[in-house]
């Protein structure tokens, strides 16, 4: 019985000691490697921290194979990690550690710079063979990681997640998509967002190979098409604003990847037209839509994309992983299961977040007591995504709670705008907002081609009813992106003050 990630190391450090397990542009480390990496990084803890247990370390490193082997340091010692992102700013970044006071934290390069705290180069460990595997005594209910997400108020949450929760997305993706130990992943999360457990925790699992892709190549497409081949990756698992650039770039045309057959993607809402796009040049491959938000451990539901899309269709989140329960609630708590009737996503199972990390305000009102269930304690997670049925019995995402508005008398999903908008001719990305001040939509969207505002207005006419209409129009150079490469909204509402 697996009760502790670093168990999934142990296995194939067995199996494959020699092994790649991962790599980034400038090293590689092997299941052997790795286990005896995390073994000195457990002990120097030890040396520098004493017999500690189930306390926060943090990792302080840019993006790479170090950041991996520290995660594993932590985790042997029966300890939790926590990412720090070295390209946040240095405010939000001493907010973090304020948050987390760790026990240490973990650098490669350059030690940390702040709150007084005890740093240890993972570069300067060494055995002590105390012969003593500290991770034994963990249970699979103890925390495995700490991920800091935005918060609306500024304070950044720490969404904490245990080692069942991770184990049981490990279990649920190999029989869902058979990873083994052929499967090779290119990696484009960062680790502090949770798309990255995917690679990560398949990879440990599975005695797979996960290679780092460099951050630049998402720019420059031939570069990113030359990694892939080169490493002869075979599946991805990306956020879609990244898949968009790609079919919007035409490399797809120019430029092919032999090996990859199973391509999935996480975080946002998938544009059809794009998709179609992948599809038409890897007709044998896989293709699943995943959802999920952090606090369940990355993915609650999939779906994986068995039939035909138009370009202006929506495309479902399909349905519950394994082991884990829907709830489809309105606005009176009910449970809702009819066709095109909307509710809030709520999600029960072994997947859920233990909650915020030292915040029980925030967690008391998105952990929340399961309205259908009168005789015993149980949770739910309230994730604040408003969905539907549709005739399939599969669920569509229609948009956050925050972007549903009233808009002239009617209820309207902002992200219906989005798929519309998304649909037209020449359109890459688009995404529209709601100003509350001047109360109307505004619609922002990028393209390269000649198209005009007017000629944008005109392909919504036809596509949503008046009232859906936008106010106004902005065409941008390039959408901007959050560090976790999704749209950024925050900014976009900045620009519409301005």
């Amino acid at each position: 019985m697996i009760t502790n990630v670093f168990q999934y190391l142990e296995a194939s450090a067995d199996r494959y000691p020699d092994k790649i397990a991962f790599a980034d542009s400038e090293k590689s480390v092997s299941f052997g490697e790795l286990r005896e990496k995390a073994y000195a990084i457990a002990d120097s803890i030890y040396e520098k921290c004493g017999e500690i247990k189930n306390e926060p370390v943090g990792v302080y490193m840019y993006k790479g194979v170090d950041c991996l082997i520290a995660f594993m340091g932590i985790v042997c010692s029966g300890n939790f990690y926590s990412p720090i992102d070295r390209h946040s700013p240095k405010a939000r970044i001493d907010r973090i550690v304020d948050t987390l006071s760790p026990k240490a934290i973990l650098c490669n390069d350059e030690p940390f710079e702040g709150k007084e705290s005890i740093c240890i180069d993972i570069n300067k460990t060494e055995r002590f063979d105390r012969g003593y595997r500290y991770y034994n005594d963990n249970i699979d209910t103890d925390p495995l990681y700490v991920l800091f997400t935005s918060g609306s108020t500024g304070q950044p949450k720490g969404v904490t997640i245990s080692h069942r929760g991770v184990i049981d997305y490990a279990e649920w993706l190999y029989d869902t998509f058979a990873f083994d130990e052929t499967t090779v992943f290119g990696n484009q999360a960062p680790f502090y967002f949770d798309n990255s457990i995917l690679d990560i925790y398949s990879t440990l699992r599975n005695a797979s190979t996960t290679y780092i892709i460099p951050e630049r190549s998402f720019t420059f497409h031939k570069d990113l098409f030359a990694f892939l081949k080169d490493n002869k990756i075979n599946t991805i698992f990306w956020v879609p604003s990244a898949l968009v650039s790609v079919a919007n770039s035409g490399i797809l045309d120019r430029e092919e990847v032999p090996k990859l057959d199973k391509i999935l993607f996480c975080g946002e809402v998938m544009p059809n037209k794009q998709l179609n796009v992948w599809r038409r040049h890897y007709k044998d491959a896989l293709f699943a839509n995943l959802y999920g938000p952090t606090e369940i451990t990355d993915v609650c539901t999939y779906f994986i994309v068995d039939r035909e899309f138009a370009d202006d269709e929506p495309l479902p989140i399909g349905f519950a992983c394994k082991n884990t329960d829907i709830i489809v609630l309105n606005d009176k708590d009910e449970k809702v299961t009819a066709p095109k009737e909307k509710g809030e996503l709520c999600v029960r199972g072994t997947c859920l977040s233990m909650g915020y990390f030292k915040d029980y305000e925030k967690t008391d009102k998105a952990f929340v007591q399961n309205p259908l269930n009168k005789f015993y304690h149980e949770m739910i997670y309230r994730t604040g995504d408003i969905v539907e049925y549709n005739e399939h019995g599969e669920l569509m995402y229609l948009s956050r709670k925050d972007f549903q508005i009233k808009h002239q008398g009617h209820r309207i999903e902002l992200g219906e705008i989005d798929t519309a908008g998304g649909s037209i001719e020449g359109v890459n990305t688009c995404c529209a907002l709601y100003d509350d001040v001047n109360k109307h939509i505004v619609f922002f969207y990028v393209s390269d081609t000649d198209i005009t505002d007017k000629g944008v207005y005109r392909e919504l006419k036809n596509r949503v009813p008046g009232y859906m209409l936008p106010s106004k129009i902005n065409r941008l150079e390039k959408m901007p992106l959050n560090i976790n490469g999704k749209i950024d909204r925050v900014y976009l509402k900045e620009l519409m003050k301005g």
